[in-house]
Parts: structure tokens; C-alpha cells; sequence
């Protein structure tokens, strides 16, 4: 109930009984009443205040802390600033909440210093301030010039976490135009941990140059750096990604001796690290003395980060035979370079060493070997490691789908994907992009639209990256007309290369040739730069379209104009280009004016060339290449034996039909799926295994027989009559 202020009067007349077996407490509820009751909101008289003071002792409610901090926040307000101070004082037990009130009101009325030393008492008492008052009593070490106990204070914002509040950082402001070198202009000090606040303020300001700016002005007073001066100028060197500045701070360490501080050089090695510099790097290293697990960390990440990964081994080996002891982050420096090398014999060693050191209580290093296991082929390990974790993250799941995608077992990615939303996982923009690959590869159609709409209606495709992933998977799935939908969408404005790559290679996979053509020529009028991908793209297009000349131009702009070198794939795409329209020597000059050594890509399309334009010698030769290459591809000999069929070279076909029996080879038989309401069936060449063959062969039949009576009748002539 909302009380009138000329109610005040009347109210204060009335006696104020409660129950006889009334005693007052002090809980939540008598909080909350005294908190919310009406009657100091409305008082804006200093008698009526008084006389509502006077009523809340009368029946014992004037310990109440809420109540109390809302009595002195009035008492201020109408001025009577003494009053207030005494009603403090009169707390017998005073809590944060009437501490912060009191401070609060001491900075509104100047009492600057009286607000500093309640703040010290309070501290003494051990209560803590909420994120409110401290803005105030940081504003008073300001306006006070007391550096020392604005150093202090600030300190103890960081402990509590308080810095995270923009409410507080505003008590870092001074004043709200915050500017260093006019704080440093109006405030001199001696001391160099306030240059080293003011240092660190830049810094989190992401003012890089103005903590350069006041380290200036530093020097000029008289200041000489220390540690904590040289790794606060060292992040800003990193983060401003200056090499130069880097150095400049590391001379700076040199004439102020602080060489053979572990921070500074902890520091030092970390910058260069960072900054790629590994041969400086190192020799930082071995200058140190008494290094400790952070630095042999940083040198061994450093060295797995920019790919020399045995140098990253080798010094982990070094690290455990000198008797420092390994920790979390040396493990997850470990197990990515295994992983990178792929070799599952070292990832099982450190799997041992992490177990024995006990280093396997964190999920990260778990995810870490599900990764690491993946990459090197040992899905069954990855398996194992992943089922004993109990505490799984998104990480957990999505690595092990990453790593059965990228095996080629799409059928158990897509069961981890059903189990994982099953347990009740919320999917994240990775996992969509990891498991879009085994739906496009096992035809699930339905489920990618269910995905598509699940990731929309949490958000997901506002990732540039989300929506790319799905234009690409429906043109792959034969939908081409929805990934140009997406495509054309007005939120999917910023288009890059690989949402262009999409759209070329999806008209090029479906048919469509000159539309393929006119997005290439789109994507030339736009400021993105074709990549190897888009002209692979074109290219196959070209083969496609037996566009010989198309071919040629796209083949020289990419190198002439654009600067891209042309790899296998691209020289396999000429080849075959020309190949098949019987430019079979042209082909072959290609070939030959190669800077690297064509593999199996670029000699098969030649020999595939061959069977459709004989030419007996470079058959021969190319067949010679592929068994060199691959001698277990069984395709490579049928393929010879094909065209030595067709040249009528029987004995030479007996040879390679005897060799293949000899060796054991057999062509592998290609398979298909096909999603069906939510459901995959797999079939293979004269595949008879589906329960439903025979209906399906059937059908087949049936098809062949309405095919064959089709092309009879336009042969005769009659089809095109009964059209008219």
C-alpha cells in the first residue's frame, strides 16, 4: 500500500501493538519488511524521521541491518549527516550492508579521509564491501592523491573479483575521461607500483601505446622499472604484435638488471616465443637458471605450436631426465605434437606417463587423447579413453565424432551424434560442423534438415562458418535450389571464398556448367580472391563440359593472374580435359613440364584417356607409372587389360587376368546410401543382402523392360507419333 506523505502524521499517532508473545528477530523476513516498507521512502521531513527512528527502537527493530543502512541513507538525504554518523556508531554488530551505506554517504559529503579510515575498520573486522561502495572509496583515493592505499584497495578488487563490474572500473576512470598521461600530469608520484597500476590500466584498456606513453613519463620522473613494470610492457608488446617494441623492452632489462629475474625471463621467453622468434627463444632458455615447470612449459609449447614437434619431444625427455616434474599443460603440449606426428606408439607412452603422474584427473587431457588417438588411427583407444570419462564436455563428444568422421565410419559418427543428444548435451556450433560431413556421406537427408532447423533455433547460424558447413552439405545431398537459398540469404551478407567454393563446385557436381561459369565470373567482380579450391571447382566443370579453351584460360589465369600453384588435383583435371577430347600428346607434354613428380591422380585419368583414344605406348607407359605407385590396386590392371582387349591383345589380357589371380586382387565394388524416413540403406554392386532385394530387383526389372520399349519406339519413330 502506497502511503501519502500528509498520511505520515497521522500514522506516527497510532500505537503500535503486537502479539504478547512478540519478540523481535532478526531473520530474512524482518529484513525484507523493514526493507520494503513504505514509510522512509516517503519521509522527506526531518521530524518525521526522527519520530520513525524513534518507533523502530521503541519496539527493537533498530538492530536490523537493512533497516539500519536504510535509516542512514534517509538521515543523509534530508541532510542530517551527524545523525546519520550516530546511528552508525549505535550498531552494536554493523554488517557490509550498513558499512557500504555510511561509505557511501561519507563520499557524497566530502568526508574523503573519514571514509578511507571506516574502510580500514572495516577491514580489520573482516567485512567486505559489495562492488557499490568500492567505486566510492576508489573515487576518494583519487580525489586524495593516495596512491598507497589506492594500490592496496586495488588490490583487493582483483581478489574479490570486483574488477569484472563496469560499475567499479568507472572508479578507475577518474572522473570519467580516463587518460594516463593527464593522471600521470596532475599526480606524481615516487612510487613505482603506482606506475605500474597505471601501466597494467592501459593494458586492460587495450591502450597498448599509451602504457608505452607512461612508462615515458616514468623514466622522466626518476623511476626506475621492476618486474612487474617489465611484464606488464612485455603483454603490451605481444598483444600490439611488435617485434620491435619487444626487443626495445628486452634492452630495457638489460641496462636495469633484471636479468636474472625468473618473471622478467619467464616473460621475455613467453614474448618471443608468441612472436615465432624460436631460435632467440631457445637461447633465452638455456640462459636461465633455475627454471621451473612454467618455463620448460613455454619452450615446449612454444616448439609444438610452430610445428617443429620432435624439437617439442626431445625436450620433454630432456625435462623429465633433469627432474622437473611434468604437469597438465606440459601433457597437452605433449599429446598435440604426438598428434600431429601421428604416431600412436609415443601417444600410448605419454597416455602411461600421464596415468602414473596422476595427471589424468582433468577432462581437458582426456579430450586431448581422444584427439591425439584419432589422429594417429587408434580409434579403439579413442573409444576406450572416451567411455571412462565421466565428467564429458562438449569437446569430449565432438572430438570423437571429429575422429570418426575423419575415418570414414560416418555410421558410428551419427550414432555418438544420436547418443549425445539423447543424454541431453546442448550442440554447439563445432559438433554441427564435425558431424555435417558423415550426414552428406551416408545421404541423411532428413536429418540434416532437422540439424539445419535445431542449429537456426539455437542460434547457431549466426556463425558464418555454421551456415557455410550447411550450404555446402545440401548442395552435396542434391538440394541444390536450398544452398542457393542459403546463399542468397540477406543475413548471410559477408560472403567468403568458401561459401562462393560451395556454390561453383555444387553447379559443377550437379551439371549445371554455365551457371558454375557465371559464378566464377561473380566471384571475380567481387574483392575476394579465388582460391585453389574455386579453380578445381571450374576445372572439373571444364572436364565435364568438354569446355577445352574454358579449361585452358582458367588453367592459365590461376597461375598468371592470381598467383596460385597449380597441385595434383588441378594438373589431374587438365589431363583428364584433354584426354578425353584425344589430346592425348598434349596431355602427356603437360604431364612432362610438371616441377614436382605427378602421383597416381594425375598418370590415371591419362590411362582412363587411353581406353576411349587407343594409344597403345602411352598406355603402357602410364600403366607402368600406376603399377609402380600402387601395386595393389587392382583397378589399375583391369583397366590395362580393358584396353588391351580393345586392341585385340589377347595374350596380354590372359597375362593380366593370371597376375591379378596370382596376387589376390580384386577390384573393391563401390556402395551407395540412401536415407529413407530417417533410416540408411546401404547397397553394393549385385548386392542381394537387403531384405527387401528381391522387391527392389523387381522393380529394377520392370524399369529396364519400360526403358528398352521406350528407345524401341523412338528408334522406329512410332514414340514421336503418339506425341503429336
Amino acid at each position: 500500500m502506497q502511503l501519502h506523505p500528509s498520511q505520515l502524521s497521522r500514522l506516527l499517532k497510532l500505537p503500535h501493538t503486537f502479539p504478547p508473545k512478540f519478540k523481535p528477530i532478526y531473520t530474512t523476513q524482518t529484513q525484507s519488511f523493514s526493507s520494503s516498507h513504505p514509510v522512509l521512502n516517503l519521509c522527506n521531513n526531518p521530524k518525521h524521521l526522527l519520530q520513525i527512528h524513534a518507533r523502530y527502537i521503541l519496539h527493537g527493530l533498530i538492530q536490523n541491518p537493512t533497516l539500519c543502512s536504510k535509516l542512514i541513507d534517509s538521515y543523509t538525504n534530508l541532510g542530517l549527516f551527524k545523525q546519520a554518523q550516530q546511528l552508525f556508531y549505535s550498531c552494536t554488530n554493523p554488517n557490509s550492508i550498513v558499512y557500504n551505506s555510511l561509505i557511501c554517504n561519507l563520499y557524497k559529503f566530502g568526508e574523503l579521509k573519514k571514509a578511507l579510515v571506516v574502510y580500514q575498520e572495516m577491514m580489520k573486522k573482516c567485512v567486505c564491501l559489495d562492488e557499490n561502495a568500492y567505486f566510492f572509496v576508489l573515487k576518494c583515493c583519487f580525489e586524495l592523491c593516495d596512491v598507497v592505499n589506492f594500490e592496496k584497495i586495488y588490490v583487493n578488487v582483483i581478489k574479490l573479483g570486483f574488477d569484472c563490474f563496469e560499475f567499479v572500473n568507472r572508479g578507475f576512470d577518474f572522473g570519467g575521461s580516463w587518460n594516463a598521461c593527464n593522471v600521470t600530469e596532475e599526480m606524481t608520484s615516487g612510487e613505482v607500483g603506482f606506475w605500474n597500476f597505471l601501466i597494467f590500466e592501459a593494458c586492460r584498456r587495450r591502450e597498448f601505446k599509451e602504457s608505452f606513453r607512461v612508462f615515458g613519463r616514468m623514466r622522466m620522473g626518476g623511476v626506475w622499472p621492476d618486474s612487474v613494470t617489465i611484464v606488464n610492457l612485455l603483454r603490451a608488446s605481444c598483444d600490439l604484435m611488435s617485434l620491435e617494441v619487444g626487443r626495445m623492452v628486452h634492452c630495457v632489462v638489460c641496462v636495469s638488471r633484471l636479468s636474472d629475474d625468473l618473471a622478467v625471463n619467464t616473460a621475455l621467453l613467453s614474448f618471443y616465443s608468441k612472436m615465432g622468434c624460436l631460435e632467440v627463444a631457445r637461447m633465452l632458455f638455456d640462459r636461465i637458471r633455475g627454471r621451473d615447470c612454467v618455463v620448460w612449459n613455454l619452450m615446449i609449447s612454444a616448439y609444438s605450436r610452430n610445428g617443429c614437434l620432435i624439437e617439442s619431444l626431445e625436450l620433454l625427455m630432456v625435462m623429465v631426465r633433469s627432474g622437473v616434474r611434468t604437469d597438465l599443460f606440459t601433457a597437452l603440449a605433449a599429446i598435440s605434437s604426438i598428434g600431429e606426428l601421428k604416431c600412436i606408439e609415443r601417444g600410448k607412452e605419454m597416455h602411461g606417463h600421464v596415468i602414473r603422474n596422476g595427471l589424468d584427473y582433468q577432462v581437458s587431457v582426456h579430450n586431448s587423447l581422444i584427439d591425439m588417438y584419432c589422429k594417429c588411427g587408434g580409434l579403439v583407444s579413442a573409444r576406450m579413453v572416451f567411455d571412462l570419462v565421466t565428467n564429458k564436455t562438449m569437446i569430449s563428444w565432438s572430438s570423437m565424432i571429429k575422429g570418426f568422421v575423419s575415418h570414414e565410419q560416418f555410421s558410428d559418427a551419427f550414432s555418438l551424434f544420436r547418443e549425445m543428444k539423447l543424454k541431453g548435451y546442448r550442440i554447439d556450433f563445432i559438433t554441427v560442423i564435425n558431424i555435417l560431413p558423415a550426414f552428406v556421406s551416408l545421404g541423411a537427408l532428413e536429418q540434416l534438415k532437422y540439424l539445419h532447423g535445431y542449429s537456426t533455433k539455437c542460434g547457431l547460424t549466426s556463425f558464418a562458418s555454421v551456415t557455410t558447413a550447411f550450404l555446402a552439405s545440401y548442395a552435396k545431398c542434391g538440394c541444390i535450389e536450398m544452398a542457393q537459398k542459403l546463399f542468397e540469404e540477406d543475413e548471410f551478407t559477408h560472403k567468403d571464398v568458401i561459401a562462393w567454393n560451395s556454390m561453383i563446385g555444387a553447379y559443377s557436381k550437379h551439371g549445371n556448367w554455365l551457371q558454375c561459369f557465371n559464378m566464377y565470373t561473380q566471384l571475380k567482380l567481387t574483392n575476394l580472391k579465388p582460391d585453389q579450391v574455386t579453380f578445381l571447382s571450374v576445372l572439373t566443370a571444364c572436364v565435364n563440359s568438354g569446355s577445352v579453351d574454358e579449361g585452358w584460360e582458367c588453367f592459365r589465369e590461376m597461375t598468371e593472374r592470381y598467383g596460385c600453384q597449380p597441385k595434383e588435383e588441378h594438373y589431374a583435371c587438365m589431363v583428364d580435359l584433354l584426354g578425353r577430347t584425344g589430346r592425348i600428346k598434349e596431355a602427356l607434354e603437360l604431364i612432362n613440364s610438371m616441377t614436382f613428380n605427378p602421383d597416381a591422380r594425375v598418370w590415371g585419368p591419362l590411362l582412363s584417356a587411353c581406353k576411349l583414344h587407343p594409344d597403345m605406348k602411352v598406355a603402357e607407359l602410364a600403366a607402368e607409372r600406376l603399377i609402380t605407385m600402387e601395386p595393389k590396386n587392382a583397378g589399375n590392371y583391369i583397366l590395362l587389360s580393358n584396353i588391351y582387349a580393345a586392341a585385340g591383345k589377347w595374350e596380354e589380357v590372359a597375362r593380366m587376368r593370371v597376375f591379378l589371380r596370382d596376387r589376390g586382387l580384386k577390384k573393391t565394388p563401390g556402395c551407395s546410401w540412401l536415407d529413407i524416413n530417417g533410416k540408411n540403406h546401404e547397397f553394393r554392386v549385385a548386392d542381394q543382402s537387403h531384405p527387401q532385394s528381391h522387391d527392389i530387383y523387381t522393380i529394377l526389372r520392370n524399369l529396364e523392360l519400360e526403358i528398352k520399349k521406350i528407345m524401341k519406339k523412338e528408334s522406329s519413330g512410332s514414340y514421336y507419333n503418339d506425341n503429336i
